[in-house]
C-alpha cells in the first residue's frame, strides 16, 4: 500500500528541531503544514536561519527550553553523533516522541537506556534510517515479501562517496563527536537494510580501515553477517569511492533484485528484476527507475506521525539501532577504531 505524503495528512503533533544544519533543513520540509514550532541550536543564528526559512514558529539556543513547551508533542534530533542520545533523552524525559537521526548514539549503551526511559514514559523513538523509504527499496521489500525471487539466500551492498577538500577535517573525522568513521556514517544504513530483508545477525565479521584520509577514524569498512539459518550480508562502505556509488543486491533461489542509485549524485534511482526460468541462462528482465526525485524523508515522516497516532512501536526504532550498533561496536573492536 502506498504511503502518503504528510502534506496531506491531518497532524496534531506539534514538532521541535534540535539541530538546524542540512539535516534539520531536510526535516522541516518533511512537516506537515503548520506542524513546526521551534527551532534550537547551540548557534541561534542557524536556528533563527531555520524559523525564517519555515514563515513562522520561534529560536531557541537552550534544548531545555524547547522541551518545557507544553504545545510541543515531538521532537527532531540532528545534532552530531555523540549529542543526539543526550539530546534524545532529555525530550524522553519530558515526554515528548523523538525522532532520531540515525545512528542514533555512538553506543548501543546509550540506546539500551533510551529504550528503557521511552518504554516507562510511554512515547515513541523513531530512528531516522530514511532509505527504507526510497522507492526502489520499498519497491525490492514488495517484490520480496511477495515471493518474486523465492526464499532469500544472501545479499551484497555498496555505499560510498569520495569525500571533499578538508573532509579529514569535519567533525566526521573526531571520534569524539562522530563515533568513529564511515562505518557509523554510510556503513549504518547497509546494516539496517541488510538486516531489514534477512533479519538478526548472529554472526559478526569484518574490519575498519583507514587508507587514504588522513584522520584517526576509518574510511573503508568491510562486513560479513549471517543470521542463524547461514543467510550472509556482505558489505562494503567507503569514502574512498571516488565517484558517489550506491548499489544493494538481494539474491534469492528464484531470482536476483538490484538497487542502484539514490538520486542526485548518486545517479537515477531503479531497481532490477532478474527472474530466474525454469530452463535457467539468461533471466526475464524487468527494470523500475524512479527518477522524480527523493520522498523518503516525507514518507518516513508520514510514519512517525502514525507511530505517535497510533501508540505503535516505530519500525526501525531502537531495537534496530541497538542491533545495528552492535554490529558497528564489534566490527571496531576487532580493529581498534571508533570510540
Amino acid at each position: 500500500m502506498e504511503l502518503e505524503h504528510p502534506s496531506s495528512v491531518e497532524s496534531s503533533v506539534r514538532f521541535a528541531i534540535v539541530g538546524c544544519g542540512l539535516i534539520g533543513r531536510k526535516r522541516l520540509s518533511s512537516l506537515p503544514p503548520g506542524s513546526f514550532a521551534i527551532a534550537c541550536d547551540l548557534n541561534i543564528r542557524r536556528a533563527q536561519e531555520l524559523v525564517a526559512c519555515a514563515g513562522s514558529g520561534r529560536a531557541e539556543c537552550d534544548p531545555a527550553r524547547a522541551m518545557a513547551d507544553p504545545s510541543i508533542s515531538a521532537v527532531i534530533v540532528s545534532v552530531c553523533n555523540a549529542a543526539l542520545a543526550p539530546v534524545a533523552m532529555e525530550a524522553v524525559r519530558a515526554g515528548k516522541h523523538v525522532l532520531i537521526e540515525k545512528p542514533g548514539a555512538i553506543r548501543a549503551s546509550e540506546l539500551e537506556a533510551l529504550a528503557a526511559e521511552a518504554e516507562a514514559k510511554g512515547v515513541c523513538v523513531r530512528i531516522g534510517y530514511n532509505h527504507r523509504f526510497h522507492p526502489a527499496l520499498r519497491k525490492a521489500r514488495e517484490l520480496a515479501d511477495g515471493g518474486a525471487i523465492g526464499e532469500l539466500m544472501f545479499l551484497r551492498g555498496r555505499y560510498g562517496h569520495g569525500g571533499r577538500l578538508g573532509y579529514e577535517k569535519e567533525w566526521r573525522a573526531d571520534a569524539a563527536l562522530s563515533g568513529g568513521g564511515e562505518l557509523i556514517d554510510q556503513g549504518v544504513h547497509l546494516i539496517d537494510l541488510a538486516q531489514w530483508f534477512l533479519g538478526d545477525f548472529t554472526s559478526i565479521e569484518g574490519h575498519a580501515a583507514t587508507y587514504f584520509w588522513r584522520m584517526p577514524v576509518d574510511d573503508n569498512a568491510f562486513m560479513s553477517l549471517r543470521t542463524k539459518s547461514g543467510q550472509t550480508a556482505w558489505l562494503h562502505a567507503s569514502c574512498t569511492e571516488w565517484k558517489n556509488l550506491f548499489s544493494f543486491e538481494i539474491y534469492g533461489r528464484a531470482g536476483k533484485l538490484h538497487v542502484e542509485g539514490l538520486g542526485g549524485s548518486y545517479g537515477v534511482e531503479r531497481i532490477s528484476f532478474f527472474r530466474m526460468l525454469p530452463e535457467m541462462g539468461p533471466p526475464e528482465t524487468t527494470i523500475f527507475e524512479y527518477p522524480r526525485g527523493d520522498d523518503s524523508w516525507h514518507l518516513e515522516m508520514t510514519e512517525f506521525i502514525e507511530d505517535i497516532r497510533l501508540r505503535r512501536a516505530p519500525r526501525p526504532g531502537l531495537r534496530e539501532g541497538i542491533a545495528t550498533l552492535r554490529i558497528v561496536e564489534a566490527i571496531y573492536r576487532t580493529s581498534n577504531h571508533g570510540v
